[in-house]
């Protein structure tokens, strides 16, 4: 028998949806153990976190703030997360760059095993948790299981459902532990974020993502469509190197991983380092003039056409079927 402990994500005092998928993973984890799940909340200010996260049907949620948390580094965080997560076999959170960085620290200061961006939960092999996680893009995929009495793990958002709400855990009040010894060495600048009234990349419903065949009418062409179908907008690696659009729109394997219920790719050929990020999304549609793209070995739809023509037509068209 053995419990799991989810460390929360939070950004401006909110919990974010990141953490509702690692809600799931920890629940059939818990269910294969025997035992049952906490929710661990951490930061400053997080009372209103704490309170969503109760909606989550956790055995509790554990509730660690303090003003010396105001700004994440992981010389502050990790302390409290080991100390707490020590007596669980499993601690888990969301394989975004808030989870990967945070838990690799904890596992390291548990001197624990550490399975990053696993996919999914297989049935347990000789009494132990059985994870799959992707390698080489999203091209192979590795079966493991990690031999430390206590387990950290990150799991792809994309892979796991989002937890449904339901319940009332009883919240209490964590201890913090003090910072490392490194945190001496770290100084806090700043952090600037980019401000959009469009939905979050990463939990979006409906993505519109851009090549770089877009070229300078990158925003003209997508900003209607994504606007008529209150969608988020992505961008290849391509795309965003070439100047054409935003860095932080980038979907892949080296920007966001994705996967939204509509995924309309538009100029973009499907290199694998960019399918590995949104190839799980739920439908998705591709425009492109060349009919030997691979991202079409992926699509579930598929239009061969001049994108400047074809999408600004396919805009008019949702308008008028909206209307």
């Amino acid at each position: 028998m053995g419990n799991v402990l989810v460390v929360a994500e939070v950004a401006d005092g909110k919990l974010r949806k990141t953490t509702h998928s690692a809600v799931t993973f920890a629940k059939e984890a818990a269910a294969q153990l025997g035992g049952s799940y906490d929710i661990l909340v951490i930061g400053a200010g997080v009372d209103g976190a704490a309170a969503d996260a109760a909606k989550l049907g956790a055995g509790k949620v554990l509730v660690a703030d303090d003003a010396s948390l105001t700004n994440y580094l992981a010389e502050t965080y990790a302390p409290t997360v080991a100390e707490i997560g020590k007596g669980y076999s499993v601690v888990c959170g969301t394989a975004s760059p808030y989870g990967k960085d945070l838990l690799a620290r904890v596992a390291g200061k548990l001197d624990a095993g550490f399975a990053s961006d696993i996919t999914s939960l297989l049935p347990q092999e000789g009494g132990k948790l059985t994870y799959k996680r992707p390698i080489y893009a999203g091209n192979a995929f590795v079966v493991c299981q990690l031999a430390s009495d206590v387990e950290i793990v990150t799991v792809r958002q994309s892979a796991f459902d989002a937890a449904a709400e339901g319940g009332d855990s009883p919240v209490e009040k964590a201890a913090v532990a003090g910072a490392s010894a490194a945190k001496d060495r770290i100084e806090w600048v700043n952090f600037n974020s980019v401000k959009s009234e469009r939905p979050e990349l990463a939990e979006a419903d409906v993505v519109v993502s851009g090549g770089r065949a877009l070229k300078e009418q990158f925003y003209e062409i997508l900003d209607p469509l994504a606007d008529v179908l209150g969608a988020a907008i992505g961008a290849s690696r391509a795309a965003c190197d070439a100047g054409y659009c935003a860095p932080d729109l980038q979907v892949g394997q080296t920007g966001k991983i994705v996967a939204p219920g509509l995924y309309i790719a538009i100029g973009i050929s499907g290199a694998i380092q960019h399918l590995a990020g949104m190839k799980s999304s739920k439908v998705i549609v591709a425009i492109n003039k060349d009919e030997e793209a691979p991202i079409y070995q992926i699509t579930d739809y598929g239009l061969v056409a001049d994108l400047f023509k074809a999408v600004p037509e396919l805009t008019e068209k949702i308008k008028a079927a909206k209307a």
